[in-house]
């Protein structure tokens, strides 16, 4: 078969618009149409239902599409494995990492990662959700979970240390909580992104609550940042990271002699990827910058 009419058909599958899939491609929306109608003729079955809300797959198109995903996957990986073939690191890097550590210690950083490695162009997107790196959605994750999967290599970077916080102004007006069950009085700040495996930090919610049900949250957030700024607003007291918090910060611990969840932070990638010396540039780099890392921070 056409790798052009492949590639196509696997484009319109994955965002299930011919207009998508020629975006994705850089071609027409009408160069996209002729490939998969002339694959259809070609195999003699249709692989879309046209619908007003998009192209849907026929059971012979969802078929094809397990076949062009491999496909699509082992191309990705044939164009990493062309990026590293010369000595010096060079071409894109994709990044994914939390949008707290990413845009706070990441970025503060990347200029020296880029004066050290000036032909490396990274991509870096900021999500608290996992993307698929097996899918190649990323080439290598900055996570604040373990990898499940058997094809991805992890390395330990640091651990990550929770604790709660409020504001001067906040605790002035509603007193600072002397136990847990004090906070059954106070305004809790949770993050609210359930698919994320970061939601298990709303410890505020739980602490001092054994069997009940947890408090309920008075803001919800989606990202840590928002959380610090709310916080810093008087909004609440929030569970935050401790790297988070600098020292000139007017955030005070709230029941300081308790911790809260304990992450352990780590950078994968795909096991197809180890040969990759973009990826060991990366890895690298960030092994050195966390043993410098004050550990009063983390």
């Amino acid at each position: 078969m056409d790798w052009d009419k492949l590639r196509s058909f696997h484009a319109a599958a994955e965002t299930g618009s011919l207009t998508a899939a020629g975006e994705r491609l850089k071609i027409s929306q009408s160069a996209v149409s002729r490939q998969i109608s002339a694959l259809e003729a070609g195999i003699g079955v249709p692989l879309f239902q046209r619908h007003a809300r998009g192209l849907v797959l026929t059971d012979a198109g969802i078929k094809l599409h397990a076949a062009t995903a491999e496909m699509a996957r082992a191309a990705s990986v044939a164009g990493t494995i062309i990026k590293d073939a010369k000595d010096t690191p060079q071409g894109d890097l994709v990044i994914t990492a939390p949008i707290a550590f990413g845009s706070t210690w990441l970025i503060d950083r990347l200029q020296k990662f880029t004066d050290l490695y000036p032909q490396i162009h990274l991509h870096l997107y900021l999500d608290d959700r996992e993307y698929d790196l097996l899918k190649l959605e990323a080439e290598c994750a900055i996570r604040l979970w373990a990898a499940d999967k058997a094809d991805l290599i992890q390395r330990k970077l640091m651990s990550v240390n929770t604790s709660l916080y409020a504001s001067p102004d906040y605790l002035e007006k509603n007193g600072m909580p002397e136990k847990p069950q004090d906070l059954d009085d106070h305004r809790i700040i949770v993050y609210g992104e359930q698919i994320s495996p970061m939601h298990i930090a709303n410890w505020a919610q739980r602490v001092g609550r054994d069997d009940l049900p947890p408090r309920a949250a008075s803001l919800t957030v989606n990202n840590v940042i928002g959380m610090v700024r709310a916080a810093e607003a008087g909004l609440g007291v929030a569970d935050l990271p401790d790297y988070m918090i600098p020292r000139d910060s007017n955030l005070v611990k709230v029941l300081p002699e308790m911790k809260g969840p304990h992450f352990e932070l780590f950078f994968i990638y795909p096991s197809d990827l180890r040969k990759s010396n973009r990826i060991a540039a990366f890895r690298d780099f960030l092994t050195q910058e966390l043993a410098t890392f004050p550990q009063s921070e983390n």
